[in-house]
Formats: structure tokens, C-alpha cells, sequence
């Protein structure tokens, strides 16, 4: 009997050994967001004044896409993306807040992610651990799947985008520290939502770092975002340096992208045209890079990857289920070995700040776009703003056709000299989804 109960021992043991040694083969999974950042606002996309070093630092071991995007400019429907890995018409999320601003519309707004399966819920079926801090607006990171985090959510008091989460970064990173410690005591793979909310205003930076920028004789108020973003360069780097520290770093993925853009205004303390909550790549667009120890191939890579790939890639890095009709391609395999992505092209589209519909939310879009090599297709339609009117430029009602290899900061519309052009890529815009989706609009051309 005591032979037995010994072998039952030694059998509990051994199977506890091999629980364990699969956890740790597992990668841990860090997604590091910025909250408000332009595309170009990093030392190594060539930056003559901001410096991010660390960032800098961890995208030279990976794998960079400079011409990586987000379907959706704007904070709350593009973390929604990264969450359901899907498009903002899809998901219902297409703005920051419902409008009337009402309890029951808010409540409606989170109820949307019933509709989906989330990352964390998925990784979850994986044995993962998972903490949200920073920027998260779907209620408490209890809703969203998460197993730990900071964000209590509405209807909780302050429970906008993010309430306790928002501290993150700005006021240390023990939370983060701590969950790190007890994921690695119970050997379980983690995955890390880092969305502080940084370098988003307000624009308060150590005075260490505004002197620095200061002293480069630039105007206070671009000197303050400046500072803002090393400081968020610093917070990357002390996560960085606690994972190396605990001897993680071989077996973590760490995935970079911003949740949108923004041009910070001379003279305004405010974001100009062009920039967060439009479809210009102001807007739009943002470096994208995956680092993970030495599984990948240090690379600079020339195709277009979307925000909407990050969903089933870290799944499938985590060896966890992908549901089906994932609009996004799992890069996993191309980063692996290097191969081309199999992708003709990227769409977008962005709405106004508020919503005013879930059933339709097309009554709030404002454009659609697409991009195919060095060409850009922008299309506007006349759905209805009820805030900052003042930064959604719709002066030009025409289709706008921009060479970004060219002209990135899109400053020469040539959809009247190359029609063909338009008229192609118009095709691949409504066949991407139906444009009777949006008859109750009007589309200008």
C-alpha cells in the first residue's frame, strides 16, 4: 500500500514537472502601448530632437514594421481592435463616448465586448495570468478578462478610460512589478496590457527631461510633449530591465504600437488637424515591432502590417485558439522566417468622437481608406460630428490620392491625375465591406 501511495507521489510530481516545464515554454507576452503618439516621434524612425533609446533599443533586436497602422484614430475604438482583433464597425466601438453622455449609454457601450471573445480571455484558456494597466475604458478589467489589473470601470466613480490603471508609469510601476513576481512564483506565462497613459496630456514631465528639450530652443508647448515621450521611453526600459533581471527575456514577446497619433499644435495646448481622430497618417499610422530573444531575425521590414494582425499573432505565439472570421493575419510564420507577407493591402476607417448609434454606426463615419504599396486612398463621407469639428478637416470632398513614398505628409492630393488609381482602389475599399452598409450617406466624390 505504501509502494502505491508512493507511486501515486512520484506520479503527482511528475506531472506537476511537466505542467510547469510547458508553462514556461510559453511565452510571457508584453504589449507596450503609447497613448497619443506620432508616427515619427522616435529616434529610430530618424527623429531630429526626440530621443527613446529604449524603444529604440528593443525594436533593434526585433523585428520593425515602419509602415504599421491602426484601422481606427482614435484612443478607446483602437484598443478595442487590440482587445477583439477586429474592425471598429465590427466591434461597435467606434468612438470615445456615447452621445447623449447617459448611464444606460455608457453601459450599452460596454456591453459590446460580450459580443467577443477578448486576448486575455483567450490566453486565459492557455494557463496565462494577465494584468491591464494604463488606458482601458470597457468597465473593470475583471470584464475584459483580464485575471489582475487596475482599472475599477464604470459605473465606479471616474470609471471613464482607465481611473487607478492611468497612474501606471506616471506614478512608478509596482503593480506591474508585483504581478510580474507572482506570475513567475506560481510559473505561470503572463501576458502584460502596458497602455499608460503616456505621452498623452497632461503634458507634465519630470523637469529633468522639459529642460532637456527646452534647452534645444524648442517652443514650451512641443518641448513638454517631447519630454513626454522619453518619459515614456524610460517607463519601456524599466519594464524592460525587471523582466531581463528576473531572466525572462529569452522567453518573452514583446509587441510595440501606438493606440493613435497626434501633432501636437504650436500656440494651442491641443492636437492639430490632420492628426488623432482622422484618417491622415497623423492619425493613423505607427511604428509596429515584435522582439522576442532570439526566435526572430533582426529585421527592418517594408511591408504594411495593421494593428488588427497583433490579435491572432500573440495568440498564435501563445499557441492559443484564434476564432474564426479574424480579419487580421497571424504575421507569426513570416516573422519566424522572414517570408513576405501575403497581404495586397490595409483599410481603415475612422468616425467621430462621439457615438450616437450602435445599430448603425455608420451615422458617425467620417472616412474610409486604403493603402496599397505607396498609394493611399481616402474617402470622405458626412456623418455627423458633435465634437471637435475643429480638427476633422472635410474641406476636401473629393477622393484623396496620396504617393506616401513621395509625399508622407500628404500634402499633394493626385486622384485627379490618376483615376484608374482611384477607381481601383475605391473597388477594393467596398469590397473589403459593402458600401450599402453606408446608404443612408453620402459619399462625396
Amino acid at each position: 500500500m505504501k509502494r502505491t501511495i508512493f507511486s501515486y507521489a512520484l506520479i503527482s510530481v511528475f506531472i506537476l514537472s511537466i505542467s510547469s516545464a510547458v508553462a514556461q515554454q510559453k511565452p510571457n507576452i508584453v504589449l507596450l502601448i503609447s497613448d497619443d503618439h506620432a508616427w515619427n516621434d522616435y529616434g529610430f524612425m530618424g527623429h531630429p530632437h526626440v530621443e527613446t533609446p529604449r524603444i529604440d533599443d528593443l525594436a533593434a533586436k526585433g523585428v520593425v514594421f515602419r509602415r504599421g497602422y491602426v484601422p481606427t484614430g482614435l484612443c478607446r475604438p483602437s484598443l478595442m481592435t487590440l482587445a477583439t482583433g477586429q474592425y471598429a464597425s465590427n466591434h461597435s466601438i467606434i468612438g470615445n463616448d456615447p452621445n447623449p453622455n447617459t448611464d444606460a449609454r455608457r453601459a450599452e457601450m460596454i456591453s459590446q465586448l460580450d459580443k467577443f471573445d477578448t486576448l486575455p480571455k483567450l490566453l486565459a484558456e492557455q494557463g496565462y495570468l494577465s494584468h491591464q494597466s494604463g488606458k482601458w475604458w470597457e468597465g473593470s478589467y475583471q470584464y475584459g478578462g483580464f485575471t489582475h489589473g487596475m482599472t475599477r470601470g464604470f459605473p465606479e466613480p471616474e470609471g471613464r478610460h482607465g481611473d487607478d490603471g492611468l497612474v501606471i508609469g506616471r506614478e512608478g510601476l509596482t503593480p506591474v512589478t508585483d504581478f510580474i513576481d507572482m506570475a513567475v512564483g506560481e510559473e505561470k506565462p503572463f501576458f502584460l496590457w502596458y497602455a499608460p497613459f503616456l505621452p498623452h496630456r497632461p503634458h507634465t514631465p519630470p523637469r529633468r527631461l522639459l529642460n532637456k528639450y527646452l534647452d534645444k530652443g524648442l517652443e514650451f508647448r512641443i518641448a513638454r510633449y517631447y519630454a513626454m515621450i522619453e518619459w515614456f521611453d524610460e517607463t519601456n526600459g524599466a519594464i524592460v530591465d525587471y523582466i531581463d533581471d528576473k531572466g525572462l527575456t529569452d522567453n518573452t514577446l514583446f509587441v510595440y504600437v501606438s493606440d493613435n497619433g497626434w501633432i501636437q499644435s504650436v500656440g494651442k495646448d491641443d492636437f492639430a488637424p490632420r492628426s488623432k481622430l482622422t484618417a491622415f497618417e497623423g492619425g493613423v499610422r505607427t511604428p509596429i515591432f515584435f522582439t522576442w530573444g532570439d526566435k526572430f531575425k533582426t529585421s527592418d521590414r517594408p511591408e504594411l502590417v495593421s494593428s488588427i494582425d497583433l490579435f491572432p499573432t500573440i495568440l498564435a505565439a501563445a499557441g492559443a485558439r484564434i476564432p474564426e472570421n479574424i480579419p487580421g493575419l497571424n504575421l507569426l510564420p513570416n516573422l519566424e522566417v522572414g517570408s513576405k507577407i501575403p497581404r495586397q493591402a490595409i483599410f481603415g476607417e475612422s468616425f467621430a468622437h462621439d457615438v450616437l448609434d450602435f445599430e448603425n454606426p455608420h451615422k458617425t463615419l467620417i472616412y474610409r481608406w486604403v493603402i496599397e504599396d505607396k498609394w493611399k486612398l481616402l474617402l470622405t463621407y458626412d456623418g455627423i460630428i458633435s465634437t471637435f469639428s475643429d480638427v476633422i478637416t472635410r474641406e476636401e470632398k473629393r477622393p484623396q490620392l496620396y504617393d506616401l513614398s513621395a509625399d508622407p505628409h500628404e500634402t499633394k492630393n493626385r486622384a485627379a491625375e490618376n483615376p484608374d488609381i482611384v477607381a481601383k482602389m475605391a473597388g477594393q475599399i467596398n469590397d473589403w465591406y459593402s458600401v450599402d452598409q453606408v446608404k443612408a450617406l453620402t459619399v462625396w466624390e
